[in-house]
Parts: structure tokens; sequence; C-alpha cells
């Protein structure tokens, strides 16, 4: 028996409410309000886009990356708790660099916890070296590991 498909596709006004109850979830000492969201969403910031990843046809996660020039930047990626390690975080990845590389980006930038050991192997896994270090980055003092990979055209 094969596991469903993880889907993946732009964010539409109506993910927005899973949107924000994942944000609060994932990352509860930052979460991005409800308004920042919807304007992400609706294309009111004009370098950040919205995907979010489906599985069995229900909402399995999001990421949000935004595009400026030659670099873009994983701002976000969560993945609900019953749809982790089924796949959505790869293929949320992989639409987040299909964005990065219609828009013309040369690399991939991300910041992540180097507390976050689950997260720092994956990016590894996908790719992704450390290009340097922020001490006390996070709200609660925490390092950020700030990592690059390479986007090629069409990838």
């Amino acid at each position: 028996m094969s596991s469903p498909a993880v889907r993946t596709r732009p964010a539409t006004a109506a993910d927005v409410p899973a949107i924000v109850a994942l944000e609060e979830d994932a990352f509860p000492l930052d979460p991005w309000s409800e308004n920042l969201v919807r304007q992400g969403v609706d294309g009111t910031l004009p370098t950040v886009s919205y995907v979010v990843a489906e599985l069995a046809g229900s909402f399995a996660g999001y990421a949000v990356v935004s595009v400026v020039d030659v670099d873009a930047e994983l701002q976000r990626i969560a993945v609900t708790p019953p749809r982790r390690r089924a796949g959505a975080a790869t293929a949320l990845l992989a639409a987040v660099r299909g964005v990065a590389g219609e828009g013309g980006a040369a690399r991939l930038l991300l910041e992540v916890r180097e507390d976050n050991t689950p997260a720092l192997r994956f990016y590894e896994r996908h790719g992704f070296a450390e290009l340097g270090r922020r001490p006390r980055y996070y709200r609660d003092g925490a390092t950020a590991v700030v990592m690059s990979a390479p986007v090629t055209m069409g990838a």
C-alpha cells in the first residue's frame, strides 16, 4: 500500500486560518499576525510568496519565501504535527526552490535555531551549508545558523 502524495500549490485566502493556527503552534515565541499572513497570501507584500502543502486533500503545512534579485530567503516552513515525516517539508522546500528559481534567484538562504538539530540535518540533506551564525538572534537569546543552498533554474 503506497502513501498518498503530497501536493503543493500557491496559498489562497481560504488557507489563511490554517496558516495562522500552524504559525502559532510552530513559532510560539514569535508568530506572525493574521494580518501579516493575509498580506503575504494576497500579494500585498511584493517579494513574498506562500506555498501550501496538502496530503490526502487536507492542509499539511506551508512555507514562505521572499525573492529579491539573486537572493531568495526561506522565511518560514512548518508542517502540522500529524503530517510530519510524510514528505510535506520536502515537497514545500522543492516548491520554494521552484519559486526562487522562477524569480531569478541564484541562492536560497535561511536561518535556523542552533539547537534545532532535526531542522539542521534536514537542510543539510537538502544541500544547504552553513554560511555563518547570528548570536542572540532569536527573542529567547538563541543563536541562528545562517544556511545557503544554490538555486538551479527550473528546480
